[in-house]
Formats: C-alpha cells, structure tokens, sequence
C-alpha cells in the first residue's frame, strides 16, 4: 500500500512542501513517482518520516539527520536511543515550564507587592532553555537559517546568553498578554510581533508571506509547537494569529 504526498502531509503534520524538500535533498525520496508527476509513499518511507521527525523534535539538524539515518545499522535499536532522548527532552520542557511558570508567579507577585522582582538564582531563568534550538525551529526556511548560523558562529558566549534572556522575556510577555485577554490583534500583542519582525529583518529581508509562513511554523513545527505550549496552553496558535494579524494590517 501506498500513500500520495497530501496524505502523508495530512498524517504527519508536515507539510507536503518540506516533504519535497526532504525529496530534493535526499533525505527521503519517495516510494514512486506517478505518472501524474505526484509523490507516492510506503511504509518504509513513513518509519524514515517518523525517525526524521524524531530527531528534529530533538534538536537535531537536517545534514545530522541524514549522517545518523545513512549510519544507523538495525531500526528497533536507533528507535531505542530515541526513545531514550525523547524522555529526557521531555523532562527538559518540564523543566522549561517550571521554570516560565516561576518567573510569571514572581512578576506577578513583584507587581502586587510594588516592588522590583528580586531574582536570587538568575540562572533559574534559563533552566531548560537551549539556545541552538531556536535556530533549529527556522530549518523549514533554509535561506533564514543559513543567515542565522553565520551570525551564531561569530557570536560570543555573552552574545548567545543575551539573545538567550531576550527570547526568554519574549516568551514570558506573550504568555501574559494571553493570560491578560488580550485578543491576538490587540495593540500590545502587535506591538510585541513588530519588535520580533524587526529583529528578523536585521538578518534579511523576510516577506508578508514567508512571515506568516514563520507564524504557521508556531504551530504546524512539532519542537516548535512543543516549546510554546510547555509555557501556556494555546500560547502557538495565538503567537501564529499574532503574526498573521500583523502581516494582513502592516506589511500588506
């Protein structure tokens, strides 16, 4: 049995146009091609997608993705080591969760009392947080991540660990105007989407469409999805209506 592209997409939740990519970089070629030029997968492809898929929930990045399947000897086994990397990446976002969940509780209470937050273990704020993985959530977008490399590998460990506390404080402000009621297209909530377009575009030139295309990836990205929802249910759809908010009104 066989199964055409668009289902395959529908199955995984990936899309069939990095299902492609994946094809074209030969990482998975397809079972066949119809003669009506589609794609067409087997169960030997779909156990490929899963462990692909796996290790890019993990962090892992599309050329290791492909040493460690070209090496990999027996599936039951490779199958088991993820396993055991999925447990422990789960016990990260736990960790992650806790320690959002913290920092709000703090914020708020430092807000009812008047006074400034007092951080006591300022290395509580990053516990969980692994900043090569935000890098990894842009893979779907090769020309973005390719810039984003050049600019990590001149970055310092003071660089990293800056941009590592402002993505954190991203997270945090996101969270709370959800928490707020704000709606997705409120003032405070673009004004946050803004503050983050303006940041990619540093690096490039990003369109109205591959913006809302990033916006998607909040929740169509499995390790994306999973790091914005450890924080706040719901926290990966309101970031994409966000940003398909801001992209309809400002950048046309």
């Amino acid at each position: 049995m066989d199964w055409p592209i668009a289902e395959v997409a529908r199955m995984s939740g990936v899309t069939a146009r990095t299902l492609r990519h994946y094809d074209e970089i030969g990482l998975l070629p397809p079972a066949r091609i119809g003669a009506n030029g589609h794609r067409y997968y087997e169960e030997d492809q779909l156990l490929r997608l899963q462990q692909i898929l796996l290790l890019r929930a993990l962090g892992v990045g599309l050329p290791e993705v492909g040493r460690i399947l070209a090496e990999q000897v027996d599936e039951v086994d490779a199958l088991r080591g993820h396993h055991r990397q999925l447990l422990a990446e789960r016990d990260r976002l736990d960790a992650l969760a806790s320690t959002v969940s913290r920092t709000i509780a703090e914020l708020e209470q430092s807000r009812k009392d008047g006074s400034p937050m007092s951080i006591n273990r300022p290395e509580n704020l990053f516990e969980g947080i692994q900043p090569s993985q935000y890098q990894e959530s842009l893979a779907d977008f090769p020309e973005h991540a390719e810039e984003v490399a050049r600019r990590v590998a001149v970055m310092t460990p003071q660089d990293i660990e800056a941009g590592q506390r402002e993505r954190t404080a991203q997270m945090i402000r996101l969270a709370e105007l959800m928490a707020a009621g704000h709606p997705a297209d409120a003032e405070p909530v673009q004004a946050e989407v803004d503050a983050r377009y303006r940041l990619l575009i540093q690096l490039r030139t990003v369109s109205a469409e591959e913006y809302r295309a990033i916006g998607r990836s909040c929740v169509d990205n499995s390790a994306w999805r999973a790091a914005y929802e450890a924080i706040a249910p719901g926290l990966a759809a309101y970031q994409r209506d966000a940003i398909e908010a801001y992209a309809a009104t400002r950048l046309g």
